[in-house]
C-alpha cells in the first residue's frame, strides 16, 4: 500500500466563508487517502471588530477548536493548499504574518518541492479573487514550490472550460461582442 501523502489545509477566515471551502477541501483530501491537518491563522483583529459583525463573532466561535498554524505544520506536509479572503487584491494580514514565520524554514530548504494550491473569496464578482492568489503563488514561487492551479480547465471553476480557444491570433476580437 502506498504511503499516503500529507496534505496541510491552512487558510483565515474573519466570516465564514474560507472556513467552510477549507473544511470541504480536507475532507475530500481525506476521502482520496491523504493525511490532512485542517489548520487556520491567528487572528490578529481586535476584539471590537470582530464583535461588530455578527457573521464574523460567530465563525471566530465556530473555528475556536480548529488548531492554529505552526511552522512545522509546513515541514509534515507533502502539499500545502492555503486559503485567505480577498483584501484589497491580496491575501489577509493574519495568512501573511504566519507566511512571514517562515524565513527559516525557506532558508534551509524545508518549505520547496512541496505541491502548493491556493483558494480565496471575495463579497464581489470583480473583488481581486485573481490578483489574491497572484500575490499568493509569488511566495510559493519563493518557496521553490510546486504550484498546482485549477485554471480554466476545470470544469467546476468555469462554464467555459468545454469550450476550444478561438483560432485567431492573441488579442484579436473574435465577435463584434468581444470587441
Amino acid at each position: 500500500m502506498p504511503t499516503p501523502v500529507n496534505v496541510a489545509v491552512i487558510y483565515y477566515s474573519s466570516t465564514g466563508t474560507i472556513a467552510t471551502i477549507a473544511k470541504a477541501i480536507a475532507e475530500d483530501a481525506e476521502r482520496a487517502g491523504a493525511q490532512v491537518r485542517l489548520r487556520r491563522a491567528a487572528e490578529l483583529a481586535p476584539q471590537a471588530a470582530i464583535d461588530s459583525n455578527p457573521a464574523w463573532a460567530a465563525n471566530v466561535q465556530a473555528t475556536a477548536s480548529v488548531p492554529e498554524v505552526s511552522p512545522d505544520d509546513m515541514v509534515w506536509a507533502d502539499a500545502v493548499i492555503f486559503g485567505s479572503p480577498t483584501r484589497y487584491g491580496n491575501i489577509t494580514a493574519q495568512l501573511k504574518q504566519f507566511i512571514d514565520t517562515l524565513g527559516g524554514l525557506w532558508q534551509s530548504g524545508q518549505l520547496a518541492d512541496k505541491v502548493y494550491s491556493g483558494f480565496t473569496a471575495s463579497a464581489t464578482a470583480h473583488g481581486g479573487q485573481e490578483s489574491t492568489l497572484l500575490a499568493l503563488y509569488n511566495t510559493i514561487h519563493h518557496f521553490g514550490g510546486i504550484l498546482v492551479a485549477p485554471g480554466y480547465t476545470d470544469p467546476r471553476s468555469s462554464s467555459t472550460a468545454t469550450r476550444t480557444a478561438p483560432r485567431t491570433c492573441p488579442g484579436r476580437a473574435t465577435s463584434p461582442s468581444a470587441r
